[in-house]
């Protein structure tokens, strides 16, 4: 049986989760500051992306994302493992991204990500923050090349 705590942190870190999701959304990539640890490793070379630290990968989410017109990131099945002040979690994401054609500029395709995220937690005198995430590819349907997606 679950106490009062383990209770309070799963929900605590599942609203971390749900607030990167929200930020990156809403483009609102300041708000990551509030999700990620200062010296957070965070990987998304599995989608084609970058991996390094924090500081560096949203400099590259504020350059990249948009290029994207819409995008969304839905969650689910959150497996969160908490020991003391530290925790790992695993969580599916769905992320449909609308894109421009090659063939055809100003028309627009939507291709399908499915992913899980595979994080780090820890305990912070300002709350649970993600030390580490990684992005463990699933699927990706219709995407462009690379180059055209980051």
């Amino acid at each position: 049986m679950l106490d009062l705590q383990e209770i309070s942190d799963r929900l605590e870190i599942q609203q971390l989760m749900i607030n990167y999701s929200t930020a990156i959304d809403g483009r609102d990539f300041d708000a990551l500051d509030q999700v990620f640890t200062p010296d957070a490793y965070i990987d998304y070379r599995a989608l084609d992306g970058i991996d390094g630290r924090y500081p560096e990968i949203k400099a590259w989410l504020k350059e990249v994302m948009p290029r994207f017109p819409n995008y969304y990131h839905m969650l689910g099945n959150p497996n969160v493992r908490i020991s003391g002040d530290t925790a790992v979690s695993r969580t599916i994401c769905f992320n449909p991204m609308v894109t421009e054609t090659a063939e055809d500029e100003g028309k627009t395709d939507v291709f399908f990500c499915g992913l899980w995220y595979v994080d780090k937690h820890v305990r912070t005198g300002l709350g649970w923050r993600m030390v580490e995430r990684i992005e463990e590819r699933c699927f990706l349907y219709n995407a462009p090349p690379p180059t055209r997606r980051l």
